[in-house]
């Protein structure tokens, strides 16, 4: 599996984890609900400025996001 579908997998399952929608999670990252779904589809390189966005914004280290990546 390419790394970014298993980065966009990790994100979805602990954006699940959270009980967010797709929009409510964008809403706390400030990005676009479309850029969110690209990412959780493995379509999106995603900069490692917004990484650490998404990683704040579920409560943990880029580091342990990115387990089993």
């Amino acid at each position: 599996m390419d790394v970014r579908a298993r980065f966009g997998s990790r994100v979805r399952a602990e954006r699940n984890k959270l009980g967010l929608s797709q929009e409510a999670f964008a809403d706390e990252c400030r990005l676009d609900r479309t850029y969110i779904s690209g990412i959780e589809r493995g379509k999106r390189n995603v900069s490692l400025q917004n990484i650490e966005v998404i990683a704040n914004t579920i409560g943990i280290t880029i580091a342990e996001l990115m387990e089993g990546v």
